[in-house]
Parts: structure tokens; C-alpha cells; sequence
């Protein structure tokens, strides 16, 4: 249960929603245990009138006994009815109060572990999958939510009612009651095993199904590749085994189940025959009356469904700490990330580059080796480097993605660490290597870091990026929906659309993380001649593997193997002979087109 403590504050703060729901249900039991007793008074009634009916119609008075008779039995049956109706209407209440106090923890926590995702650092997410993140925030929660609802709802009726029930019972009858609930307990832990097997094949479905799932999505989503090999016969083949393996977890859980039902029904059965036969016992010896077996027959039954429901509500708890583990693993996660000074400033773009270093901290790889470097307000540096250079580490430092293992990084003279990062990261335009376009509108994607999106702002942005032509041909132009991260886009149309979404907030600083590199030779100087004007009094970092891109910079450093070997402008760089120049050769003669 210590995991389960922490959902104390959600039971606080909906206390009253509690303690309504407990009260309904001790109003509700006691609408359960009247009807018994008014079935035994009946009973007892019906059996001493039929002892005096008898006498009474040798004394010519038996059509007025059979009236009152009659009348009396109609009353018990009115009462019961009513009693049935009384606590219905409570059942609903407790529902109306339990039920939805639960549905709005289980609203609050899934929003509490979402604002926590987006507050945690980039390095978290390079340590946790998607699917284990999307499971905590549903899966689990809704197994939490579980403990909250029904368990709570049970659990109150089960240590409300049983404590009334059975002291009830044993003001009636003690022996009695003893033997008529002698089955209850093994009832109880019965369920409590059948419950954990259903439980353990339960999860080995989910487990399996997840599996078909994730295969039919793989197959659809990469149908193209499927029919370009030739391998649909296999899918297919691969299909039909996740479907048998599926099929025969589901069978061996059906063959538990069917174990359910038949054992309560049996054990209250014994209950029931044991109650029968003791009272019977009783009643030849006058200690009893016929109504107080059929009353405790009554409350074996009352009293089976609580039983019963333990074993459920103890694993329903078990599941939901195991759930509240592995939530509270992620709530405990830290965020690092953290502003000294909360600054605000605006900034104007100065950054200098002092001695950094960097190592991921979940793989150990130095992605920088000491690099220095200086940009000046409205100057524009290019980083030039083969794959694993380190260029885009160096992107995600200057948005303060990570912070830097050693060394510094200081904007307008100030520590990064000072600034307000959510103020830092909005005066920054980021154009990311690997693009992501929301589900949403071309024109909802291109306005995402605004916070009052304007239209012309928009268009504009898209003029910049060279994709403005590409939008307005589309039938619905910029409210052209697109699918799934931009699917319905080509891959340099993409790129263009993320360029003109950095654009459009008007940064201060503009990072360009390799994003010219779905685009030809042709597009990347359009897009590269609309930059210059954006470039313009706006300090910017081009990173990239192709020369062209960065050769329009005031400033280029060469990065290998997280260390700078060579530093200077297009012209410097290209008389010094080294591996700039080099890489630009190979480029120049690879675009240029080949005779034959």
C-alpha cells in the first residue's frame, strides 16, 4: 500500500465526494439488511396464521382471517419493494460520489504526469520509449483509478456491511451464524487465487495483443516495402502465428473464468445447505422460528458478493500499487534543467563558447572536446562536420537541451544558466535535423510558436522558406491538413515548413541543425538567398555536412570527432588547403553532372 500513500492528497482534496459516498453506503447496507428481517417477520406470521386459520374457519370466521392475512402479506411485500427501490436509489448515489471522485483523480493525475513529461529534460527521453511513456499515462493511471473507484466503492460496502450484518446475525443466532458462514472464508480466498490466475493470463493477452497490434501497424505502415520485396505471403504467414499465439492465451483464460462463477455458486450452496440443516436442527427443537432460516439464507447471500468481491478488491489493489510504482518512477524524475536567476532579459545575440565540453550522460560518448568559439549580435557562424562531429550537440547546448559537461556558455555576456530557460528557448528560431510537423494545418504548424498567430506573419515566413508557391497550389492551400508528422508533404517540403515555422517567431538567435539536406542543390540556394535578408541583423548558426550551406557564414568552424580542427571564413578556409576545402572539392564535383 506505501506506494498508494502519495494518492492521499487526491482523496483530501475530493474528501467530500468521500464522505458523502461513505455515507450512501451505510445508508444503502442498511436497506440491504431490513428486507431479511421483514422476510422472517413475514414468514413467522404466514406460519402462526396458518396454526390459527384453521380453528378460526371451524368458527365460521376463516374469510375475514384470510382478508387480514392477506392484507398483511401485502404490506411485507410493499415494504420489500420499497426497501429494494430505497437502496437502488442509493447504490446510484454512491456512484454519483465514488465513481466520479475517481474519474476526476484519474482526470488530475494524468494531467500532473503530462505537465511533468514537458518539464522533464531531453535527456530523459533518450532513456525512455514512447510506448512506456504513453503506458504510465494511460495503463496505469486507469489501473490506479481502479483502487480509487471500485475498490474504494467495494471495500466501503464490504467494512460497513459485514460488521452490521454479522453482529446483527449473532444477536439472532451465534451458532447459527457460525456455521452458516463457515464457507465465506474459503470462498474469499478461492477467489482471491482464481483472481490472480485470471490476472496473470489477463496480462499475458494484453501483452500478446499488443504485439498483433504493433506488427499490423508495422505491415500497413510499411506496405510499400512489403509489396516491393515480395513478402505478403510471409506477413501473412507471421499474422497467423501472433493470431494463434493471441487465440491460445485467450482460451486458457476463458478456461479460468469458467472456473468463477461455478465456485461462488457452490460454496454459497454449501452455506446455504449448512444454514438449512442446522436451522432445521433448531427449529425441531423450538429454539428458532421458520423465518430465521430463511433470513440467514438471506444474509449468506447478502453476504457473498463482499466475500466475494475481497479477493477481487485485494488484486485490484495490487495491481494499482505495481501501476503507482512505476508512475511515481517518473514523477521522482528530476529535472535539471534549471534557471540560477530566472532573467528575462531580451537578448541581443552576442554568444561565446568557452572551453566546452560535453559527454551524454546515458551513453558516456564525448560528443565535444573543449571548443571554443565567439558570435557576435547579428553575425552568422557556420559549423561544418561529417556525421558524429558533434554539430548537433552543439545546437542542443545553445538551447540549453543539456548543460555543458565543462566550460561555458555565455549570451550577452551573461551565464546561460541565468536566464529563464522557457524565456531563452522562446527568442530562439530552432530548425531541427530530424523535422516534425504536428497533425494539424499547414497554417497551424507554420504559427506553433506564436502566441497570437497572424496570417500575414505566416504567408511571410513561408516567402522566406521557399514553400509558399508549393502551399497555395495545394486545393486548401494553408489549411491543407496534414497527416501523420507531415506525411502528406514531401521530404524538402517538410523541412521548408519547420525553416518557416522558426522564422515566423522572429527569433534573436536562428539554429539551422542540417536542415537543408532533404533539399536539392536548387532549393537550398533559394532557400539560402531568401535567408540572407532573415539572416540579417539576427545572429544565426548554420549546421551542416554540406559546404554550400555554410559557405555564406561571417565565420566557420570544422568539427571532427567533437573537437575543432580548423576555423575562418569561405575564402581563409578554402587557401588553407585542409579539410574544408577538401570536403568542397568532393561536394562541387559530386553535383556537378557526369558526361556519358
Amino acid at each position: 500500500m506505501k506506494p498508494l500513500w502519495r494518492l492521499n492528497k487526491y482523496l483530501y482534496k475530493y474528501k467530500g465526494l468521500l464522505l458523502l459516498g461513505i455515507f450512501f453506503t451505510v445508508i444503502s447496507n442498511i436497506f440491504v439488511i431490513i428486507p431479511a428481517q421483514l422476510v422472517r417477520i413475514a414468514i413467522d406470521y404466514v406460519v402462526e396464521s396458518f396454526t390459527l386459520y384453521k380453528p378460526l374457519i371451524k368458527g365460521g370466521l376463516g374469510e375475514l382471517a384470510r382478508e387480514n392475512f392477506l392484507d398483511y402479506v401485502l404490506v411485507f411485500g410493499v415494504l420489500i419493494l420499497v426497501m429494494a427501490l430505497l437502496r437502488g436509489f442509493f447504490l446510484f448515489l454512491i456512484r454519483q460520489t465514488i465513481i466520479i471522485m475517481s474519474r476526476r483523480v484519474e482526470y488530475d493525475m494524468k494531467n500532473e504526469i503530462f505537465s511533468h513529461y514537458q518539464n522533464l529534460p531531453l535527456s530523459f527521453y533518450r532513456k525512455n520509449s514512447t510506448g512506456d511513456l504513453m503506458a504510465r499515462i494511460s495503463e496505469d493511471v486507469s489501473r490506479v483509478r481502479m483502487y480509487l473507484g471500485p475498490a474504494i466503492m467495494y471495500g466501503l460496502g464490504l467494512l460497513t456491511l459485514f460488521p452490521m450484518v454479522i453482529s446483527y446475525m449473532i444477536s439472532v443466532n451465534a451458532e447459527l451464524t457460525l456455521y452458516s458462514l463457515l464457507p465465506l472464508p474459503v470462498l474469499s480466498i478461492s477467489i482471491y487465487f482464481v483472481n490472480n490466475l485470471i490476472n496473470e493470463r489477463s496480462e499475458k493477452i494484453q501483452r500478446s495483443l499488443s504485439g498483433l497490434s504493433t506488427y499490423v501497424q508495422e505491415a500497413f505502415s510499411g506496405i510499400r516495402v512489403l509489396k516491393a520485396f515480395v513478402r505478403e505471403e510471409d506477413s501473412a504467414r507471421v499474422f497467423a502465428e501472433e493470431s494463434e499465439e493471441y487465440k491460445s492465451k485467450s482460451i486458457d483464460l476463458t478456461r479460468v473464468n469458467a472456473l468463477f462463477f461455478p465456485l461462488i455458486m457452490a460454496l454459497v450452496g454449501i452455506s446455504t445447505i449448512i444454514t438449512v440443516y442446522v436451522g432445521g436442527m433448531q427449529v425441531i427443537k423450538g429454539e428458532i422460528g421458520y423465518g430465521v432460516i430463511a433470513e440467514f439464507i438471506l444474509y449468506v447471500n447478502i453476504l457473498t458478493w463482499p466475500v466475494t468481491s475481497l479477493g477481487w478488491v485485494t488484486s485490484i489493489i495490487q495491481r494499482a500499487a505495481a501501476s503507482q510504482v512505476r508512475i511515481n518512477e517518473f514523477l521522482d524524475a528530476k529535472n535539471d534543467i534549471i534557471s540560477k536567476e530566472n532573467l528575462k532579459d531580451e537578448i541581443e545575440g552576442d554568444i561565446l563558447v568557452e572551453n566546452l565540453t560535453f559527454i551524454y550522460p546515458d551513453s558516456g560518448i564525448k560528443a565535444l572536446d573543449h571548443i571554443s568559439f565567439e558570435i557576435k549580435a547579428g553575425q552568422t557562424l557556420g559549423i561544418i562536420g561529417t556525421t558524429g562531429s558533434g554539430k548537433s550537440t552543439v545546437a542542443n547546448l545553445l538551447m540549453r537541451m543539456y548543460d555543458p559537461s565543462s566550460g561555458q556558455i555565455l549570451i550577452d555576456g551573461k551565464e546561460i544558466q541565468r536566464f529563464d530557460v522557457a524565456e531563452l528557448r522562446r527568442q530562439i528560431g530552432y530548425v531541427p535535423q530530424d523535422v516534425f510537423l504536428f497533425s494539424d494545418t499547414i497554417a497551424n504548424n507554420i504559427a506553433f510558436g506564436l502566441d497570437h498567430p497572424d496570417r500575414a506573419l505566416i504567408e511571410q515566413a513561408a516567402k522566406d522558406a521557399d514553400v509558399y508557391q508549393n502551399i497555395i497550389d495545394f486545393p486548401k492551400g494553408f489549411e491543407t491538413m496534414l497527416g501523420e508528422r507531415g506525411i502528406t508533404l514531401s521530404g524538402g517540403q517538410k523541412q521548408r515548413v519547420s525553416i518557416a515555422r522558426a522564422i515566423a517567431k522572429e527569433p534573436k538567435i536562428l539554429i539551422l541543425d542540417d536542415c537543408l539536406s532533404a533539399v536539392d542543390t536548387k532549393t537550398e540556394n533559394a532557400i539560402l538567398s531568401a535567408l540572407k535578408h532573415i539572416m540579417k541583423d539576427r545572429t544565426s548558426v548554420i549546421i551542416s555536412h554540406r559546404v554550400s550551406s555554410a559557405k555564406l557564414a561571417d565565420h566557420i568552424i570544422v568539427l571532427d570527432d567533437g573537437k575543432i580542427i580548423e576555423r575562418g571564413n569561405h575564402e581563409s578556409l578554402m587557401s588553407q588547403k585542409g579539410v574544408y576545402a577538401e570536403l568542397y572539392d568532393k561536394q562541387t564535383q559530386a553535383s556537378e553532372p557526369i558526361d556519358g
